[in-house]
């Protein structure tokens, strides 16, 4: 059994309900310099994990996943369990950062501890590339602005690459909605097996 522990940096974003994945080498929750899944996409806009629960519950190489009851607030933490065979070696993380246009915090391919040891790792914010950061109200789902679901794609990046932080272009304001990476922490500890 592995728990999985993210723990929010940021000082005013908060993270949606992250998910987590038990996998071996035949899955890739993303890679960066790469196009984002669309169900990737989709938790990094609007924070929504059904699809990507969707797409893990009949990938190959899935052995288990958790997602979050609840969003991180700043400088809070969430655990999340999972178990799995051997093999299954490899976690990945992602969580939106819900006042941004598609930014996630994330990692792809960690090798988990095989002993009961602990592994930290100080996760950057990704941006997606499936979105605009318009920075505008109308196409953010989180604090202040509360608009799920509104996207400009026309433009947008088109690969995962390390996220910019909030400049300050329109309503959100930077001194509080930016960040400087890491933006979260995942502490992975073997407690069993």
């Amino acid at each position: 059994m592995l728990e999985v522990t993210v723990t929010n940096l940021t000082y005013d974003q908060i993270i949606s309900p992250p998910i987590a994945i038990l996998h071996d080498g035949r899955f890739h929750l993303f890679r960066a310099g790469m196009p984002a899944s669309s169900e990737l996409a989709a938790l990094a806009e609007d924070g929504m994990t059904g699809p990507l629960a969707g797409l893990v519950q009949v990938s190959s190489g899935v052995a288990d996943y958790a997602i979050a009851g609840g969003g991180i607030m700043p400088g809070a933490s969430v655990t999340l369990e999972l178990q799995g065979p051997g093999q299954a070696g490899l976690l990945s993380v992602a969580g939106m950062l819900v006042s941004t246009n598609d930014a996630f915090i994330g990692m792809s391919g960690l090798a988990v501890p095989r002993d009961r040891s602990t592994r930290v790792i100080n996760a950057p914010a990704y941006d997606a590339g499936s979105e605009v950061n318009t920075e505008s109200c109308a196409h953010i789902p989180g604090p202040p602005c509360g608009n799920p679901g509104a996207r400009v794609t026309e433009g947008a990046e088109g690969f995962i690459h390390i996220h910019r932080g909030i400049r300050g272009d329109a309503e959100l304001d930077a001194g509080a909605k930016d960040w400087r990476n890491p933006a979260a922490r995942i502490t992975v500890r073997r407690v069993r097996g």
